[in-house]
């Protein structure tokens, strides 16, 4: 079943990724709290600047590593639309291919409650610029939400036939599959309500190499978990309420009674949608965000081979 859309650590925690912003006002506080007098007032603002540039070139070289698409900085799209469900003329995803012949390992990502936005279309460029053939399925039949109401319709029809969700996938799976420059091994990768679908594709669907979860619902049975035949990658947000922190800890136990090997790391100080979105808030997204990249492709070099 499809898991709805609304959560610690597997390995040892990553260093606070949010720690160079708090400095700034750290080095003020200090001298000033120690009694210190004008002169030491001036010391504490002239040490604040200095650590105000280095937050802007800390941000600035996380920003640097980062796809242009989430930073809201892409150009024109570069891929094609597609029916990729035969007999199905309204489900319509997106295709994006890497330059070369090839043959390269392929991805499946799933958009969020709100359908196939530009946004996600975008990343898929993206992908396929780090050499992915990466096809943006559409579990909506070419609709899109305007609001909540909307989308937990679109959300709720899903729900309600898992078995047509299922099938959607594994055809762009075979899909992907069948084309000359791939290479046989395909991944599966949603945010949020596309995350949920993701966790539960990987159970439920035709046989893939790869699960990437970005703050996605869980489970937290062992037994039903360990279905999954591959490692699992997970992101997710320490403000989060759907999935909480205290939600990720009882999937990552799950995972690991059920001896799935697993990536999850909840990041410090950000919230739902945090990586998808960097450009609304740079300064508090970036480095987590750049850290969560570069771990999303360590993993899919891991299970792809990319």
């Amino acid at each position: 079943m499809p898991i709805p859309c609304s959560t610690k650590q597997t390995r040892a925690p990553l260093p606070p990724v949010r720690l160079p912003r708090s400095l700034a006002a750290l080095a003020l506080m200090l001298p000033l709290a120690c009694g210190g007098g004008q002169d030491a007032q001036a010391d504490a603002a002239e040490g604040a600047a200095e650590n105000a540039s280095a937050i802007d070139a800390t941000t600035s070289q996380a920003l640097s590593q980062l796809p242009p698409s989430i930073k809201g900085e892409a150009g024109p799209l570069r891929g094609t639309d597609l029916q990729y469900v035969e007999g199905d003329q309204a489900t319509t995803g997106y295709l994006a291919v890497p330059d070369g012949e090839g043959p390269f390992p392929a991805l499946v990502i799933i958009h969020e409650w709100n359908g196939l936005q530009p946004r996600v279309r975008e990343l898929a460029d993206d992908l396929a610029a780090e050499g992915y053939v990466t096809l943006a399925a559409d579990l909506f039949k070419g609709r899109t939400g305007a609001n909540r109401d909307e989308n937990m319709a679109l959300v709720t029809e899903v729900n309600q036939n898992p078995a047509e969700m299922v099938a959607n996938l594994d055809a762009a799976v075979a899909y992907l599959r069948g084309r000359d420059d791939v290479t046989g091994q395909v991944g599966a990768m949603g945010w949020c309500f596309g995350g949920g679908i993701a966790l539960s594709y990987g159970l439920d669907g035709e046989r893939h190499e790869a699960t990437a979860i970005f703050y996605g619902a869980l489970l937290d049975d062992p037994e039903r978990l360990g279905a999954l035949n591959h490692e699992v990658y997970g992101t997710f947000a320490e403000m989060d309420g759907g999935p909480s922190p205290d939600e990720v800890a009882a999937f990552a136990a799950a995972l690991e009674a059920a001896g799935v090997e697993n990536d999850l790391h909840i990041y410090d100080d950000v919230n739902h949608g945090f990586w998808l979105r960097v450009d609304q808030d740079p300064g508090l997204r970036a480095a987590p965000a750049a850290d969560a990249w570069q771990r999303l492709k360590s993993y899919l070099g891991r299970t792809l081979g990319g």
